[in-house]
């Protein structure tokens, strides 16, 4: 019964999108130790990954059961449909705060006391799209923060390599949020959410989609360039970049049909390939 209720639970917050942020995660341990981080490191940081991804998610989905009841498109999740109680998910919520909490302890004492705040941040963004229309940005910084993260596992001090990947991360997710966005506009509209395309029009919400994916690239390179790196990182980041030249081809605002491979095939290849790439350069200089 136990096991069951964890795989609904897991299915419910999309467990296998923590690919989405791990791999900048590693990116950011990489480029602190210029190297190989140990394995404990290492091992704690998908700890704490693992914990503040998914008492987010879990999270956002009690937070948002009442509107996910009334839009026909999430409807049949979990909460709404009554195939798992709020009452597990709030268990669930806190043994993964729980975990990242303890994880980041483990790593050094910055990071714990930092984790605070930052849990704030992952659980306050489900309330975001009740009075605000930059609930985009908002996911993208609770993301974003994946590799300064790391970097403060390894280094316990700032620096402006991870501060810009971060930042880069932050926009990229905040641009494929937009477009993921598209599918709820007339519902954000009748529910009275906010959200960028459901406030200017679909339309203009690409174009700021691709401006957040231009920005992302700029980042990226910059990152790149403060960390030494060669052409190895370049090259990925070039790749990256025709992705996401791509993943706006698929999607205008005549048709919408694919945004789902935007989202969910094309995103994950970035975060994949970039970490590929940067490992490559950081590891064989």
């Amino acid at each position: 019964m136990l096991l069951r209720k964890l795989h609904i639970t897991l299915d419910m917050i999309k467990f296998e999108h923590t690919i989405f942020a791990l791999p900048f995660a590693f990116i950011g341990a990489l480029l602190a130790r210029k190297g190989l981080p140990t394995l404990w490191q290492i091992g704690w940081i998908v700890a704490a990954m693992v914990g503040a991804r998914s008492a987010a998610m879990a999270f956002n989905r009690i937070a948002d059961a009442h509107y996910d009841k009334l839009n026909p498109r999430t409807s049949g999740r979990a909460l709404p449909r009554g195939t798992l109680s709020v009452q597990f998910a709030v268990i669930f919520t806190i043994a993964m705060s729980g975990l990242f909490i303890f994880s980041a302890w483990e790593l050094n004492s910055l990071c714990f006391y930092l984790s605070f705040p930052t849990l704030v941040i992952l659980l306050s963004y489900s309330y975001t799209k009740r009075f605000t229309s930059l609930s985009h940005m908002v996911l993208g910084f609770s993301v974003g923060c994946a590799p300064l993260a790391a970097w403060l596992a390894i280094r316990g001090q700032f620096a402006w390599p991870p501060v810009l990947l971060s930042a880069s991360v932050m926009f990229w997710v905040a641009g494929f949020d937009l477009i993921y966005a598209l599918q709820d506009v007339e519902f954000d509209r009748t529910a009275k959410l906010f959200s960028l395309p459901s406030k200017w029009g679909i339309g203009p919400a690409l174009r700021i989609s691709t401006l957040f994916h231009s920005a992302t690239i700029i980042l990226l390179g910059a990152t790149a360039f403060l960390s030494g790196l060669g052409w190895m990182a370049f090259a990925g980041i070039a790749i990256v970049a025709g992705i996401l030249y791509w993943e706006h081809r698929i999607v205008t605002p005549q048709d919408l049909s694919r945004i789902n491979v935007a989202f969910f095939n094309l995103n994950g290849y970035v975060s994949i390939l970039l970490l590929l790439t940067f490992a490559g350069d950081i590891l064989t200089r």
